[in-house]
């Protein structure tokens, strides 16, 4: 897990991280956002809302095992909605997703 948090550190370094609901749903409205991510104690409210924007944009959306007060310790701001702009980066952090659900 260390590494997924220091894949979205690196994707806020390079300035393709989203944080925030307005943001994301921006991006995914612009057709920038590529993959969308949810924090473990985001209210159910607010993630539905995120599913619902990331299933009628074919968006890919993951809740990471991560809090925010995790997510803010790591990229220094609390936030439970983040957005990955490159498509590279996204294509890595679905990847690492994907293989820690399979084990």
């Amino acid at each position: 897990m260390n590494r997924l948090l220091s894949t979205i550190s690196l994707c806020k370094r390079a300035g393709k991280l989203l944080m925030g609901y307005d943001r994301v749903k921006d991006a995914v409205f612009a057709g920038k956002a590529h993959i969308v991510f949810t924090a473990t104690d985001l209210s159910e409210r607010s993630r539905k809302g995120v599913i619902l924007l990331c299933e009628a944009d074919n968006i890919d959306h993951f809740v990471l095992p991560f809090s925010m007060e995790q997510l803010e310790y790591e990229i220094g701001r609390r936030t439970g909605i983040l957005a990955v702009t490159d498509p590279g980066l996204a294509g890595k952090l679905h990847a690492m997703l994907t293989a820690s659900t399979e084990e």
